[in-house]
């Protein structure tokens, strides 16, 4: 299985102060040299972490492909179109969000997301969308053309933090967290068995399937172990091992665990 390192909190760190260190273009080289098969940067409507500059020299000078996430506002795929990363990833956007959170909304936004793949086709740039793990959306995908869906892993993720570490004791906490463990249980269950009929289908489709968000060191294994799926891009838990690690390591570890 292949892993796109994300390297947007590498500028989530510089923003912190508003100075040029970290620089996000110091992590291409690491990430290579280190097992990782894809950059991964979200240039967000916000410029909240990566820049427009920074996409830029990322992608001019990554020694990997790069997987640029952003959302289907024109003025952004222009951008985009001008920098011509290998593939593009469309994703939803809330200005108030931390971060992402939930998939495209593909049936609603059908005619905006076409006119964006339209766009990035005409420029060579391939094209996944960042979805839910639902027919529903697998198949407005497959209707819209686009090479790969990238499911959204988020419930999963969540759900396997209630279970099986001390969130619910945290400020993060919300009354949901308080379920009996054999609730939790059955729904992250059903948050896995989501992702492996959405992985599953969508192959059946002839899409390729990446997935993504929550996923870290501790709950990467059953994601692994779903055939179907062959990229995973992961961001916040490898550079926040990297702290502790360096970047190197951190990304050597999360490829290991890539392995089947």
């Amino acid at each position: 299985m292949t892993l796109g390192v994300n390297i947007d909190h590498i500028a989530v760190l510089r923003e912190a102060r508003k100075i040029n260190d970290p620089d996000p273009l110091m992590a291409l080289a690491i990430c290579a040299q280190s097992g990782a098969d894809q950059i991964t940067i979200h240039l967000r409507e916000d410029r909240r972490h990566i820049h427009d500059e920074d996409a830029r020299r990322i992608v001019a000078a990554s020694p990997l492909p790069v997987n640029l996430e952003c959302a289907i506002e024109p003025s952004i795929i222009d951008i985009v179109c001008a920098l011509r990363p290998h593939r593009a990833t469309l994703v939803p956007e809330k200005r108030e969000e931390v971060t992402t959170e939930g998939g495209l909304d593909v049936t609603g936004n059908y005619q905006s997301i076409l006119n964006a793949i339209t766009k990035l086709n005409e420029h060579e740039i391939e094209v996944s969308l960042f979805i839910d793990p639902t027919r529903e959306a697998i198949e407005a995908s497959e209707r819209l053309g686009v090479q790969w869906v990238e499911l959204h892993t988020g419930s999963y993720a969540n759900l396997y933090a209630m279970r099986h570490s001390a969130l619910p004791h945290t400020h993060h906490a919300i009354k949901s967290l308080n379920l009996p463990r054999r609730d939790l249980d059955n729904l992250l269950e059903n948050a896995y068995g989501a992702l492996v009929d959405a992985a599953n289908y969508a192959r059946s489709l002839g899409l390729k399937v990446a997935a993504g968000h929550g996923l870290n060191y501790q709950n990467i294994s059953p994601i692994v172990n779903i055939d179907t799926i062959e990229e995973l891009n992961i961001g916040q838990s490898i550079i926040a091992r990297s702290v502790f690690t360096g970047l190197a390591t951190a990304v050597s570890d999360m490829k290991a665990l890539c392995q089947r």
